[in-house]
C-alpha cells in the first residue's frame, strides 16, 4: 500500500457512508490500491491473492455502494472548488462499452440498437478552477437502456420518458453538493449540442447558477410581428472582436491557433413543448463564434458556435469569458478518453452484473480525475511547486528514477521541481518521447510513469520507517 495513494483515496472516500467502518476502510484501500496500479481488470490492479478476494466481495456486495461513493467524490470535487467564487462545470454524457457477447448480462444497448452493442449509459459534471484545472467529479448519473427501442417519436413523450431526464438529475445532483459544501462557489454548466433541448434549458435557466449551451438548431424567436431566427440576427450584429483560440489535435482536426470571430446579442426564444403544445419564452444571451478563413487548415471546416448563456454579454471581456468557459468542456472529454480507454481502461472489465460495474467504474472515475488533474496542473499552472500535488516521499522517488534513467547532457538539482517539471519526467518515465510523440504529455504515459513513481515511493517509505525502529 503506498501512503502516498492512500492519503489521497482518503480525501476522496474518506467520508463515504456505507454503514460500517469496515466497509470504508475497505474502499480507501481498493481506491489507494487503483491509484497505485490503474487498469479495468480488477486482477490486474489487486494481484495479491487476498487483496483482490476483498476487492471482488466488496464489488459484488448487493448493498447499494455507488451512490454513496459519487456522494463522496462530490463532497470531495465541492470542497476543493471552494476557494473560487465560481468553477466550470462541464456536463456530458457518454457509454461503457462492455463484453456481452451471449447478452445474458444486465447490461443495455447502446448506440443504434441494429449495431447490438452492449454496456451501460452514464451523465457525469466535473468542476474545473477559472483557469482551467480539473478539481473533481460532481455527478454520476447511471443506468441502462431497455432491450428494445421506444416506439413513440422522442417530441411525443414526456421528459420523464426521455433520458434528457438524467441530464436534468446530474445538474440538480451538482448544484446540491455545491450547495452544501461550498455555498459561496458559484457553478458555470458548459454543455455541448446535445443538451440543446427546450427542458433542459429551462431547467439550468431555473438552478440559479449561469450556464453555457452550445445550439444545434437555428432557433426561432419570440416576435408577435414575423418569424425571426437567432441566426439570422446575430449576422447582423457588429464583430466585437477577435480571440486566439488554442485548438487541440481531435479525429479530423489539426491541432492549431484558431482566430475566432465574435459577435453577441440578447434574445427572447420562443419554446415549444411539444407534448403540451404550449409555448413559452426564454430571455437568453447569444454568443457566436466563427473561425477566421485564414486559420482554417486545407481540407477542414472553419469551427463554428452559437452559444446561449444566462452569462453576462455587457462587455466584449464578457463575451471572451464565455467563449473560453465552453473551451472548458473539452476537459470532460479528456477525462472520459483516461477513464474509458486510456489509463484506468474501464471497457476491458469483466466484471458480470450491472451493479458491480458500476461500483468499480465509480473508482476508477476518481483515479482517471486524478490523472487528468495533475495533467492540467502542469499545463495551465507550470510554476506551482511540485509539492502541490505530490507528497515529500513521491518527489525524492521522482528525482532518484530521473537522475538513473536521465540524458547524458540533463542536469537534475536537489532544488524542488515545478508541477510542470515533475509531470514531463514522470510522463518520460511513463515512455513520453517528447512533442515529436503528438503533443504535452498524456494521461496514459502520465499514468504508467505515476505507477512507477509511487512504487518508489512506497520503497522510501518503508525503508524509512525501518530506520526509525532502529
Amino acid at each position: 500500500m503506498h501512503p502516498e495513494a492512500k492519503q489521497w483515496a482518503r480525501e476522496e472516500f474518506g467520508h463515504v457512508e456505507l454503514g460500517d467502518e469496515r466497509r470504508r476502510k475497505r474502499l480507501v484501500m481498493m481506491a489507494a490500491q487503483a491509484a497505485s496500479n490503474p487498469s479495468g481488470r480488477v486482477s490486474d490492479v489487486f494481484v495479491v491473492g487476498a487483496e483482490r478476494q476483498a476487492a471482488y466481495d466488496f464489488l459484488e456486495a448487493p448493498a447499494d455502494q455507488a451512490e454513496p461513493m459519487a456522494t463522496a467524490m462530490g463532497r470531495a470535487c465541492a470542497t476543493r472548488a471552494a476557494v473560487h467564487s465560481f468553477v466550470f462545470a462541464p456536463v456530458d454524457g457518454t457509454s461503457l462499452t462492455l463484453v456481452d457477447r451471449a447478452q445474458t448480462k444486465d447490461f443495455g444497448g447502446i448506440g443504434p440498437y441494429m449495431h447490438g452493442a452492449r454496456g451501460l449509459k452514464v451523465i457525469d459534471a466535473i468542476a474545473v478552477s477559472p483557469d482551467g484545472v480539473p478539481l473533481g467529479i460532481g455527478a454520476l448519473q447511471w443506468w441502462a437502456r431497455g432491450e428494445e427501442p421506444l416506439r413513440r417519436s422522442h417530441k411525443s413523450r414526456k421528459v420523464h420518458e426521455k433520458e434528457t431526464l438524467h441530464w436534468l438529475d446530474a445538474v440538480d445532483q451538482m448544484a446540491a453538493r455545491f450547495a452544501e459544501y461550498a455555498p459561496s462557489t458559484r457553478l458555470w454548466f458548459q454543455l455541448d449540442r446535445e443538451a440543446d433541448a427546450r427542458s433542459l434549458l429551462q431547467h439550468l435557466d431555473a438552478s440559479g447558477h449561469w450556464f453555457t449551451v452550445r445550439s444545434r438548431s437555428n432557433r426561432r424567436l419570440q416576435d408577435a410581428s414575423r418569424r425571426r431566427y437567432l441566426r439570422d440576427v446575430l449576422r447582423r450584429r457588429p464583430i466585437l472582436g477577435d480571440e486566439l483560440l488554442e485548438v487541440p489535435a481531435r479525429p479530423g482536426q489539426r491541432c492549431r491557433l484558431a482566430s475566432m470571430r465574435i459577435r453577441a446579442a440578447s434574445v427572447t426564444l420562443r419554446l415549444r413543448d411539444q407534448w403540451t403544445k404550449t409555448t413559452r419564452q426564454l430571455q437568453i444571451n447569444a454568443v457566436w463564434v466563427r473561425e477566421s478563413s485564414a486559420t482554417v487548415p486545407r481540407g477542414e471546416q472553419a469551427l463554428e458556435w452559437i452559444l446561449l448563456t444566462n452569462h453576462p454579454i455587457d462587455t466584449i471581456e464578457d463575451a471572451k469569458l464565455v467563449v473560453f468557459g465552453y473551451t472548458q468542456r473539452w476537459r470532460i472529454e479528456d477525462f472520459h478518453k483516461a477513464w474509458k480507454s486510456g489509463v484506468c481502461d474501464v471497457e476491458s472489465t469483466q466484471l458480470q452484473a450491472k451493479a458491480h460495474v458500476i461500483k468499480w467504474a465509480t473508482l476508477l472515475a476518481a483515479v482517471a480525475m486524478r490523472v487528468e488533474r495533475l495533467k492540467q496542473l502542469a499545463r495551465e499552472q507550470p510554476t506551482l511547486p511540485a509539492s502541490t500535488e505530490l507528497s515529500k516521499n513521491e518527489i525524492e522517488a521522482l528525482i532518484l528514477l530521473k537522475r538513473k534513467y536521465k540524458k547524458r547532457t540533463e542536469e537534475i538539482p536537489d532544488s524542488m521541481p515545478t508541477i510542470a517539471q515533475a509531470t514531463l519526467w514522470i510522463a518520460e518515465l511513463g515512455s513520453y518521447t517528447g512533442k515529436s510523440s503528438g503533443g504535452p504529455p498524456g494521461s496514459i504515459t502520465i499514468g504508467r510513469g505515476l505507477e512507477r513513481v509511487l512504487m518508489a515511493a512506497e520503497g522510501i517509505a518503508a525503508w524509512k520507517s525501518s530506520r526509525k525502529k532502529r
